[in-house]
């Protein structure tokens, strides 16, 4: 397999992350970091078990012809930016979610990477998680029928005790609830429909506490969503709870639930029909992060090998997912239904 050379931008918790993670895949080498902080090269070789480069400036790194990939993980305000400076210096691009805080950052971005013709991955890293990996499989493979209702939820208390929170509470840091962190529970849910969103209805609301009244934004919102089909889907999105990470899937089908990693089926004979079928998989947590990112990682080193797009979170994949984000969005400020038309047009 080529061995690329990755530059990464950012030096965050996701660029730690994502280091980790590229470093055990074949076809990456992290050769350099683009950062406005005052790292020490001693310091990042002895966390990383080797030199790698530091460079203060973006434009110098983007003119390398030794850099094959770009991965944006500097703050969400700059990654459209920084996207498409990427793809107009022909470099292939790793971009942390979310891609754009507005819809006309994520067109602006497409049409730069069209334009470039190279590949692109966003990190919606969730699809490649255990717990999404089997609940798509079990939804695929019939054992629930198809569905006509789902909930997948994200709570998370993204106060002081997080890293990003300074930057993260203002709007043009993490531009909402969604677009910050509850992009992954909506992401997941349109993964498992498997259909076009026709209407979105989205409310939002704010935590008095002391550490979450000093966002920008709201930080609860609950937003509903009608399929093509006529099928439904709710998906919560809270930063501001007091409580464990907890990323929820309740999804109803004609033939059977799943709930989290349980599962009630009419389609496996023998089953007792008076409790759930525990399947045994580990759950989405903030402590396995790593083995998601490198499943995900891992698909786009092949997918450049092979000169195709990736499998799940190309940006094609993650558009679907923003477009639905910004709908929502659009429907909490303006206190009615957004069409998925209006967004499209």
């Amino acid at each position: 397999m080529t061995r690329r050379k990755v530059g990464m931008v950012g030096y965050g918790w996701a660029a730690g992350a994502h280091i980790g993670a590229l470093d055990l895949i074949d076809g990456f080498e992290v050769a350099a970091i683009c950062t406005s902080r005052d790292l020490d090269a001693a310091e990042l070789e002895r966390a990383h078990g080797r030199p790698i480069e530091i460079v203060r400036d973006l434009d110098e790194l983007l003119a390398r012809p030794d850099i094959d990939v770009i991965d944006l993980c500097s703050r969400s305000n700059l990654h459209a930016s920084q996207a498409i400076a990427a793809a107009r210096a022909g470099k292939h691009l790793i971009i942390e979610k979310p891609i754009s805080l507005n819809l006309e950052g994520l067109r602006a971005v497409e049409e730069a990477v069209r334009a470039a013709g190279v590949r692109t991955c966003v990190c919606l890293q969730v699809r490649f998680s255990p717990q999404f990996t089997m609940t798509r499989s079990l939804v695929g493979g019939g054992l629930i029928g198809p569905v006509h209702y789902a909930e997948v939820d994200y709570f998370h208390n993204i106060g002081p005790e997080v890293s990003q929170y300074e930057w993260n509470l203002r709007s043009d840091g993490g531009g909402s609830s969604l677009l910050t962190a509850g992009c992954h529970a909506l992401d997941g849910l349109l993964m498992f429909m498997d259909e076009p969103v026709a209407e979105v209805t989205s409310y939002a609301t704010s935590s008095p506490h002391p550490n979450f009244s000093r966002y920008e934004y709201p930080t609860s919102s609950v937003t509903i969503m009608r399929f093509a089909s006529g099928a439904l889907g709710k998906v919560a999105s809270i930063v501001d709870s007091h409580q464990p990470y907890y990323l929820r899937v309740h999804l109803v089908g004609s033939e059977g639930t799943i709930l989290d990693g349980k599962l009630w089926s009419k389609g496996i004979a023998g089953l007792d029909p008076d409790r759930w079928t525990e399947l045994g998989v580990q759950l989405e947590s903030l402590n396995v992060v790593e083995e998601p990112y490198l499943l995900q990682f891992q698909e786009f080193a092949d997918a450049l090998e092979g000169d195709r797009e990736m499998a799940l979170t190309s940006l094609a994949d993650a558009a679907r997912t923003f477009e639905v984000v910004f709908a929502a969005d659009r429907s909490a400020e303006l206190g009615r239904p957004v069409r998925m038309s209006e967004v499209l047009a």
